[in-house]
C-alpha cells in the first residue's frame, strides 16, 4: 500500500518508515524538519518506494496532493518534547491543533484510513495508575505552559474521534509513553539521550526534580511494530489505545544505570523545575500504562527489555561523537 507518514523525518517516524518501506510498501514522509532530521532518513532515501517532501502540514494544498495519494496515514507531526513545549506554547498549540484539523479533514475527503499519534501527558497528574484508556483526565492550571501539550493533543483526540462518529472516518488513537532508541535528540528534554550523552562527555548529569518519579521507557522497535498491526485491525478503528511498555524506572536509577553502563565518572545533580526550566512546572510521579487493550487487539507484548534500548542509543552516541 502507499503510505504518508507526517513528521516522518523525526525519531518515531523514520524507524516507522524503515520498517514499512522493509515490507515493500511505499512510503511520503512529509516533514518540515522543524524538529525532524533528514539524517534519520538517510537509510531509505535512495529507495525507489521512497519520498521526501519538505513541506508543513500546515500547508493544505500540499497535503492535499499528498493525502490524495495515499491509502493510510500515520500522523505523526507534532511539536513534541518537555523543553520545547514550555519555550514555545504558541508553536505547540498551534502545530498540534491547526496541523491535525488539516490532516483530518482531508483524510476524511479522501476516505483514507489514518493513526493519530497521542501521548501519555493526556492522563496528566491522575494518580490511578496503570492508566486505563477511559481513565479521567486530570490537569493542573493554565498557567503552567507544559499542560498546553497535553490539551491540544486531548483536542486532536476529540476531533479524531468526532470524525470517526459523524462521518465514519477510519481513525486510530494511539497513546504513546515514553518511547526512546536510536536517533531520538535530547535537544528537547528527552531524558534518556540527555543522559547518555551527558555520561559519554563526563558532564554532569542534571537531573529535574527530586528523580523519584518513574517512568516506563519502550523500545521505538516494540511501538513501530504495534503500529503496523494497529493499522490493519478493524477493531481498533474508533478507538483509543495505550502504547508502551509496563517495565518501570525512577529518574534517578536511570541515571546511575546509565552512568554504570557507559563506565563514566559523570556526577549528578539535582535541580528544581524552576531551576530547570526557568518557570514554574508541573509533573506526575508516576506513568504506567495499562496495555490490556492492545494486547486484547493485536496480542502486543513489549520484546525489548530497557537494558537492551539503553545499550542501542549507548551505541548510537558513541557513533555520534
Amino acid at each position: 500500500m502507499n503510505v504518508l507518514i507526517t513528521g516522518g523525518a523525526g525519531f518515531i517516524g523514520s524507524h516507522l518508515a524503515d520498517a514499512l518501506l522493509a515490507e515493500g510498501h511505499g512510503v511520503t514522509v512529509v516533514d518540515d524538519l522543524s524538529t525532524g532530521l533528514l539524517d534519520n532518513l538517510a537509510g531509505v532515501a535512495g529507495d525507489k518506494n521512497f519520498r521526501f517532501v519538505r513541506d508543513s502540514i500546515l500547508n493544505e494544498a500540499t497535503m492535499t496532493s499528498l493525502v490524495g495519494r495515499c491509502e493510510v496515514i500515520y500522523h505523526l507531526a507534532a511539536a513534541v518534547g518537555v523543553q520545547l513545549i514550555v519555550d514555545n506554547p504558541v508553536h505547540t498549540i498551534e502545530t498540534n491543533i491547526h496541523g491535525s484539523e488539516v490532516v483530518l479533514n482531508l483524510a476524511n475527503k479522501f476516505g483514507r484510513k489514518i493513526l493519530v499519534a497521542s501521548t501519555s501527558e493526556v492522563y496528566g497528574k491522575n494518580t490511578s495508575v496503570p492508566f486505563k484508556e477511559d481513565d479521567d483526565t486530570t490537569l493542573g492550571s493554565t498557567r503552567f505552559t507544559r499542560w498546553s501539550y497535553a490539551c491540544s493533543k486531548m483536542v486532536d483526540e476529540f476531533l479524531s474521534l468526532a470524525y470517526h462518529d459523524q462521518y465514519g472516518l477510519d481513525a486510530i488513537i494511539c497513546r504513546f509513553f515514553n518511547t526512546v532508541g536510536p536517533r531520538q535528540t535530547g535537544a528537547y528534554g528527552m531524558v534518556v539521550p540527555r543522559f547518555v550523552r551527558g555520561a559519554l562527555a563526563g558532564e554532569t548529569i542534571e537531573i529535574y526534580g527530586t528523580g523519584k518519579q518513574s517512568r516506563c521507557f519502550c523500545n521505538v522497535s516494540d511501538v513501530v511494530d504495534a503500529m503496523i498491526k494497529l493499522i490493519g485491525c478493524d477493531e481498533a478503528i474508533g478507538g483509543v489505545i495505550n502504547l508502551g511498555t509496563t517495565e518501570s524506572i525512577t529518574i534517578e536509577d536511570l541515571a546511575d544505570k546509565i552512568i554504570e553502563m557507559t563506565g563514566s565518572s559523570s556526577p549528578k545533580r539535582y535541580l528544581s523545575y524552576e531551576e530547570a526550566y526557568g518557570r514554574p512546572f508541573d509533573d506526575m510521579l508516576v506513568r504506567l500504562p495499562d496495555l490490556s487493550k492492545i494486547k486484547r487487539l493485536i496480542g502486543y507484548e513489549p520484546t525489548v527489555p530497557l537494558v537492551r534500548t539503553l545499550e542501542q542509543v549507548i551505541e548510537f552516541e558513541k557513533l555520534r561523537m
